[in-house]
């Protein structure tokens, strides 16, 4: 009998300097992955430019972020002692999103990284999805990544000092997991949207990479996805399984990988497809 392995902590190693003197924009902030970004290069020297919508997306089931949750971003990132400007601001809406983002970087001096993490999910069959469902998962996990690019890439061009985007993609922007068609539909655009922004921004030493977590343990659950997995043949069920034995990754876990990518460790990185997913695409 094989003894289970107990998921291992997220590493509290000592952290390193790598984004002193940067900024970085970081979308979906207030609570789960973004949070946990904005802690992290804060904690390493970024000051930051968050935004979120901070409010129930109606076509989700679990509860949205609030106003509070960014309010608590904000408190974290001032207590590493760095400068944070925080707006509710809803990436579907370009032109608030670039009014948000020139704000915080007339405040703030500068644009170095960008962090595109705002997302949303919900599960159906594909062939029962609604035109409002469908519509809302490509409005929110593809064009407001697009539009966070759009309204950066102008500016990291023009300041002329190179820079990294980073996009949240997904296992879903990998691989057909099954209930999640449009989720996975606006995912794989991230991933070719990433690896096209990779070469045309090259040039420019903007390098430009996704990240792609599995199942993370934050705010953003699909309750009504559940129970779909249970009922599944094991043909589709085991297509949500890992590999290591903890079951879910941290949104620290993410947030490692992500600085990683975004600092100058990684200068030569750009246009790759980084999984954080418990062994999932290795499957």
């Amino acid at each position: 009998m094989t003894t289970p392995v107990p998921e291992a902590p997220v590493p509290h190693d000592p952290i390193a300097r790598r984004f002193e003197g940067k900024v970085a924009f970081i979308t979906g902030a207030a609570r789960g992955q973004g949070r946990a970004e904005a802690v992290r290069l804060a904690a390493e020297g970024a000051d930051v430019i968050a935004v979120d919508i901070a409010a129930q997306v109606p076509e989700t089931q679990y509860p949205g972020s609030t106003p509070e949750d960014l309010a608590e971003t904000v408190r974290l990132v001032e207590a590493l002692d760095r400068r944070i400007v925080a707006s509710q601001t809803d990436i579907r809406d370009y032109d608030a999103l670039k009014a948000a983002l020139d704000a915080g970087v007339a405040e703030l001096g500068r644009l170095d990284v960008v962090i595109a993490n705002a997302g949303t999910t919900t599960a159906a069959r594909a062939w029962e999805i609604d035109a409002a469902h469908w519509a809302e998962q490509i409005d929110t996990n593809l064009n407001g990544p697009f539009h966070t690019a759009k309204a950066a890439i102008p500016i990291m061009i023009e300041q002329g000092t190179g820079g990294a985007i980073v996009f949240t993609s997904s296992v879903a922007g990998l691989r057909g997991l099954p209930y999640l068609a449009g989720y996975v539909a606006a995912k794989h655009g991230v991933t070719g949207l990433a690896k096209t922004l990779a070469n045309e921004l090259a040039e420019h030493r903007i390098r430009v990479n996704t990240v792609h977590p599995h199942g993370v343990q934050t705010g953003l659950t699909v309750p009504e996805l559940f129970p779909m997995i249970s009922d599944a043949s094991p043909a589709l069920s085991t297509l949500y399984m890992g590999q290591l034995p903890d079951p879910v990754s941290q949104a620290d876990d993410i947030a490692a990988a992500v600085a990683w990518l975004a600092s100058n460790e990684a200068r030569h990185v750009t246009g790759i497809q980084l999984p954080v997913d418990l062994g999932r695409t290795n499957r």
